[in-house]
C-alpha cells in the first residue's frame, strides 16, 4: 500500500514497495483542506492508495503515457504533444512506476514531450495528487490457438504493457507485466490490450517451430516486435529500412541473445538524453561509437534498431555488464503459457541441453563418511550438467534436475502472480526440528531479529514439532519458513515420523530453505503445492556447513537480496556449496524486505600489499537497465546494475568505510556483514 506525502518541492509516494515516484510542483502549498467553496470537492475517479491536496503554478509528472480525461462533458484522449484546456473539471492520469493522477477545476496547459508531462495553469491553483501502486494488478488475458501461429501473435502481443517506445524503456518502471497467455479454438485480445499495443516498425519471420519462437520471445518482447511465421524461410528481422538474416538453430538463441544485449544497453546508454533521464557512467562509452544520443534517443524504435545494428558494438561490449539472466526453456505448449512470466525479466532464451557429470564432479558429490546423518539414507538425487551460454545467473524450466542453476516450474510463475498478500508484516517461521543443530537455530533467530529491527516483519520460532505441527506451518500463508533439520525417503523429519511435502493440502510458504540433507524432492512437492521458491539441498551435507549456509542466506535474503542471489553468496562459506540450490523462481525476493536492489562488496589486497581493492557490485537476475550509486564517501555517476565500480583505498580508509556501512562484504574467500570485519583491515 502507498502513501502520499507532501514535500517542499511537490508530492511523493512512499511505501512498500518503495517506487522512487515523484510530482514536483512549481510554487506548491500543501494544504488539506484547500479553500474550494466556489468550485466543489475535488475528487480523482481512478484508484488511488492515497492522495495529498494543495495548491501549485505548474508540475511536472513522471515519466510515462498520459491520458485527461474531462468529468464534465465525459472525454477521454491519450495526450500528445501540447493541448490548450478550457475551464472545466479535470483529471490528468500518468502510467508510470505506479499510477499519477492529478485532479483540478480549471484552465490548465499540458504538454507531453514524449517522455513526460507538465501542467501549467494561469493563477495558483488548487490540485489534488493521487498514487496508486499497480504492480501487482492483473496484466490481462490474451486467448491464442494452440499452434505455432497462435504462439507467434501472443509474442506480438507480449508488448503492449511497455510504457513508452523511446529508449526510456530500458529502464524497468518503464516495463510492466506482460499480458497473460491461454489456448482457445477462438483469437480473444481484450480491446484496451489493443489499444495500448504499439506499433515499432520491427518485424521478425521465422519458420513454423518453436524452438524459433522461443530463442527470439525476450527480443521480441523487447522490441514489439510483429512476429510471422512463414514455412521455408530464413529467420529474419526487419524494419522499414533494413532486413537483417539469422542463421539457423542451435545458432539463432545465441544470435538473437547477442542483439537483445546490443540494442538494450545502447538504449541505457543514449536515454540520458531524455528529459527526467540522468546520463550513467556507461554513456561515456559512447564517445567511442558514431551515435548521437540526443538525436536517437527518442526517435521510432525502428530507427534506434537500425542505428544500433549499423554501430561497432565491440568497441564498446567488453565495458558493459554481463547480461543479468539466462533461461533455459524446453519449447512446449505449456510453457507457451509461462512465457510472459519469463519474458518479464528479458532474460536470454535458450534450448536447454545438458550432460551427465563427470567422474571427478560424481567424487566431489560422494564424501558420505563426513556427511551429517550417515546412518540415515537420504533421498538419493541424480542431477546433470547443463550446457550454459552467456549470462550471470542461470534458470532451468526444463525436464532433469540440473546443477549450477535454479530449477524453475511453471507452477513458480502461477504462484508468484497471485501477488503480495494484504497490508501485514512479513511473517517469518524458523522450525528447529533437530536438537543438535540449535547452534544453527540460535544465530538464525538472532539474525532474524537484528537484521530485521527496521523491518515490518514478525519473527516465530517454533522447536521439535510433529508431522501435524508442521504440516500447519507450511499450509499457513507465511513469507518465508526456515526449517533446520534432516530430511529422509519420506519427507521431513519430525518427532513422531516424516513428513512428506507432497501430502499436504497446499503450501501458503510464499518462499522458504529446507536446510537439510536431500531436500530436493521436498522442495520441489512444495513449488507444486504453492510456494514461489525456496533453497533445498541434493544430498547430504555437513552440520557445520549447513549452519553456516543458512544463516549467512537467511541475512542476505532479510536485507532484500534475491533467493537465487542470496544462496550464491551464501555458499561461498563452504567447499561444498554446490549441495545446495534453489527450486521455483529464483529471481524472487522475500517480501517485506528492502526493495533497492542491495550492494554487495568485495575487497582484496593490492598487488603490493599496501592498499585495498574495493569493488561495488549491485546486481539482480530479476531488474536490469536500472542504476545504482556506491555509498558514501564514494562520489560517483549512477552505474548500470551489472557493472563494477571498484576504488584503490589505504588500510585506514578501508577501514572507515567498513565502519561506516552495513553490507555483505567478500573477503578472504569467504563472505562477512561489514560489521564482522570492524579492526581487522587497518594494519
Amino acid at each position: 500500500m502507498l502513501r502520499a506525502e507532501a514535500t517542499a518541492d511537490g508530492v511523493v509516494a512512499v511505501g512498500r514497495p518503495r517506487p522512487s515516484v515523484t510530482v514536483d510542483a512549481t510554487d506548491w502549498r500543501t494544504g488539506n483542506s484547500p479553500d474550494r467553496s466556489d468550485e466543489g470537492p475535488l475528487e480523482i475517479h481512478g484508484r488511488i492508495d492515497d492522495s495529498v491536496t494543495g495548491r501549485a503554478t505548474a508540475m511536472r509528472l513522471p515519466p510515462g503515457p498520459t491520458s485527461v480525461t474531462r468529468h464534465d462533458t465525459d472525454e477521454t484522449w491519450e495526450l500528445t504533444g501540447e493541448r490548450s484546456l478550457p475551464p472545466g473539471t479535470y483529471e490528468v492520469g500518468v502510467a508510470s512506476a505506479v499510477d499519477v493522477r492529478v485532479a483540478f477545476t480549471a484552465a490548465a496547459t499540458v504538454v507531453f514531450d514524449g517522455e513526460r508531462t507538465t501542467l501549467s495553469f494561469p493563477t495558483t491553483t488548487a490540485v489534488r495528487v493521487g498514487f496508486a501502486d499497480t504492480s501487482d494488478d492483473p496484466p490481462g488475458t490474451i486467448t491464442v490457438s494452440q499452434d505455432v501461429t497462435g504462439a507467434a501473435t501472443a509474442l506480438s502481443v507480449l508488448s503492449a504493457t511497455s510504457l513508452t517506445t523511446t529508449a526510456a524503456r530500458s529502464h524497468s518502471r518503464m516495463r510492466r507485466h506482460p499480458p497473460l497467455v491461454e489456448f482457445d479454438d477462438e483469437t480473444r485480445i481484450p480491446d484496451r490490450i489493443v489499444r495500448r499495443r504499439s506499433d515499432t516498425g520491427v518485424t521478425f519471420t521465422l519458420p513454423p517451430d518453436l524452438d524459433y519462437l522461443f530463442a527470439v520471445a525476450s527480443l521480441a518482447h523487447y522490441l514489439g516486435a510483429d512476429v510471422r511465421i512463414e514455412a521455408g524461410t530464413t529467420p529474419m528481422l526487419s524494419t522499414p529500412g533494413v532486413v537483417h538474416r539469422f542463421e539457423g538453430m542451435p545458432g539463432f538463441q545465441y544470435e538473437t541473445a547477442s542483439l537483445l544485449r546490443r540494442v538494450f544497453l545502447l538504449d541505457c546508454l543514449v536515454r540520458g538524453a531524455l528529459p527526467g533521464n540522468e546520463a550513467v557512467a556507461e554513456s561515456r562509452l559512447l564517445d567511442r561509437l558514431p551515435i548521437d544520443a540526443e538525436g536517437i534517443a527518442d526517435s521510432p524504435l525502428a530507427d534506434r534498431v537500425e542505428t544500433y545494428l549499423d554501430t561497432p558494438f565491440d568497441l564498446v561490449s567488453p565495458d558493459l555488464p554481463e547480461w543479468h539472466l539466462s533461461m533455459y526453456v524446453e519449447p512446449t505448449y505449456e510453457h507457451v503459457r509461462t512465457l510472459p512470466h519469463v519474458v518479464s525479466n528479458l532474460p536470454n532464451v535458450f534450448l536447454p541441453d545438458s550432460q551427465p557429470l563427470g567422474s571427478n564432479e560424481r567424487l566431489a558429490r560422494s564424501l558420505d563418511d563426513f556427511y551429517r546423518d550417515a546412518d540415515r539414507e537420504s533421498p538419493r538425487v541424480e542431477p546433470v550438467k547443463p550446457l550454459l551460454g552467456p549470462g550471470r545467473v542461470h534458470g532451468w524450466l526444463a525436464d532433469g534436475i540440473p546443477i549450477d542453476v535454479f530449477k524453475s516450474l511453471p507452477e513458480a510463475y502461477e504462484h508468484r502472480a497471485r501477488g503480495s498478500r494484504p497490508d501485514r508484516p512479513t511473517s517469518v517461521v524458523a522450525v528447529l526440528n533437530d536438537a543438535e543443530m540449535s547452534s544453527e537455530h540460535d544465530d538464525a533467530a538472532d539474525i532474524y531479529r537484528r537484521g530485521t529491527a527496521d523491518l515490518d516483519i514478525e519473527v516465530s520460532v517454533r522447536e521439535r514439532l510433529d508431522r501435524e505441527e508442521l504440516a500447519a506451518v507450511f499450509e499457513g500463508d507465511h513469507d518465508f519458513v526456515h526449517y533446520i533439520g534432516h530430511c529422509e525417503e519420506a519427507g521431513l523429519r519430525c518427532r513422531d515420523g516424516a513428513l512428506s511435502t507432497a501430502d499436504l493440502d497446499r503450501s501458503g510458504a510464499e518462499t522458504f530453505f529446507l536446510n537439510a540433507c536431500g531436500s530436493y524432492y521436498e522442495g520441489v512437492d512444495l513449488i507444486t503445492k504453492g510456494s514461489v521458491a525456496g533453497a533445498v539441498t541434493f544430498e547430504k551435507v555437513l552440520d557445520g556447513h549447513a549452519a553456516r549456509v543458512g544463516t549467512t542466506f537467511v541475512r542476505l535474503l532479510v536485507n532484500g537480496f534475491s533467493i537465487e542471489r542470496a544462496l550464491d553468496l551464501a555458499r561461498r562459506r563452504i567447499i561444498m556449496g554446490t549441495d545446495y540450490t534453489v527450486v521455483g523462481d529464483g529471481t524472487h525476493k522475500l517480501s517485506g524486505a528492502p526493495e533497492a536492489v542491495p550492494l554487495a562488496v568485495s575487497i582484496t589486497p593490492d598487488d603490493d600489499g599496501e592498499a585495498y581493492r574495493v569493488r561495488f557490485d549491485a546486481s539482480s537476475p530479476r531488474v536490469t537497465g536500472d542504476v545504482f550509486r556506491p555509498p558514501e564517501p564514494f562520489d560517483e555517476p549512477p552505474r548500470l546494475f551489472g557493472a563494477e565500480s571498484e576504488r584503490l583505498l589505504t588500510p585506514s580508509e578501508t577501514e572507515r568505510f567498513v565502519r561506516s556501512v552495513d553490507l555483505p562484504i567478500i573477503f578472504g574467500g569467504d563472505i562477512h556483514w561489514s560489521s564482522d570485519l570492524e579492526g581487522r583491515l587497518s594494519t
